[in-house]
């Protein structure tokens, strides 16, 4: 049997990002706190923790993460559960914390709005870590999050990826930006758009690059960048001409009273199928969440067999 002690100590050098923050957490001395890690490892017979400048965990540490955050849910789905915590009195059961790994179009678009009935009905708080849909999928193997909405089918070992649907994104850029890049006879030129910059949300993004390749069948092409990491932000530098850049239909949707916007390639979309990665076994706080993605997404994103 793993010592609870030692494992909660183990989780809070990770979550608070140090053996100091740790012992201020838990009510301990610095001593006490590296005591405990020594003894878990020394325990399992390998090192759960790389110690240096910053404190990162091992892949057995990133292991006992996961392992500690779903007994944490588990145990508050126990508690909840006892029919003495049912009986005082009507009282509130206890705010549970979710961690899930979201891309940012998805999370201003559709995912917030469908499971905010769920969070508010079950008393579940979101820890929400952001990173591109292709990235996502690294904070659940780490054990940062129990749930992520990501770009890849494939599910890791324990775990499920259920489909959820189609983000359509379409190559958006000012008036103004777009007669640049346009020939005398009015067809968009492949080499006038790529002497112009591009938005591009942040460096793991990938979604100029797939419209270049679907629709102009340019692999790996140089041209000009911003980066600009904020959905807002990013609306704003498409709408004063800074670039061109891909935008999901979720978002063209609501943009009354905004300056305005074209399509470079009318009809020349790039899709983006998502899935939703989590434990195959996981608790029922988390089995809510699910369900509530899932039924977010059916309601709100378009379907793999219409396309």
């Amino acid at each position: 049997m793993l010592d609870v002690k030692q494992l909660e100590a183990l989780a809070a050098v990770l979550e608070e990002g140090g053996f100091g923050p740790a012992a201020k957490a838990l009510n301990l001395t610095l001593a006490a706190v590296s005591l405990r890690i020594k003894g878990l490892e020394a325990a399992l017979g390998q090192r759960l923790l790389v110690r240096g400048k910053t404190v990162r965990a091992t892949p057995a540490g990133q292991t006992l993460l996961a392992h500690v955050k779903q007994l944490r849910l588990m145990e508050a789905d126990l508690v909840h559960g006892l029919p003495s915590s049912r009986a005082q009195g009507g009282a509130a059961s206890p705010w549970q914390s979710l961690g899930v790994a979201v891309n940012a179009d998805s999370l201003a678009s559709w995912f917030l709005p469908g499971v905010a009935a769920t969070l508010a009905r079950y008393r579940l708080l979101l820890d929400v870590a952001i990173h591109d849909q292709d990235h996502t999928l690294e904070a659940l193997k780490n054990g940062d999050v129990i749930g992520c909405v990501s770009a890849l089918a494939q599910p890791m070992r324990g775990c499920l990826a259920e489909p959820l649907g189609v983000m359509r994104y379409r190559a958006m850029v000012s008036p103004a930006l777009l007669q640049k890049c346009r020939t005398r006879a009015g067809a968009v030129s492949v080499h006038r758009l790529l002497s112009q910059p591009a938005l591009i949300f942040d460096r793991k993004d990938a979604l100029q690059d797939a419209f270049l390749a679907q629709h102009f069948g340019l692999a790996s092409p140089q041209y000009p960048r911003h980066f600009v990491p904020a959905v807002d932000a990013f609306e704003s530098a498409l709408e004063h001409g800074m670039g061109w850049g891909m935008v999901p239909e979720q978002f063209l949707a609501r943009r009354v009273g905004r300056l305005p916007l074209e399509e470079l390639l009318p009809g020349r979309t790039v899709d983006v199928a998502l899935y939703w990665h989590h434990w195959e076994h996981e608790p029922v706080s988390a089995q809510r969440l699910t369900q509530a993605v899932k039924a977010a997404a059916q309601t709100l994103l378009a379907d793999t067999q219409n396309l």
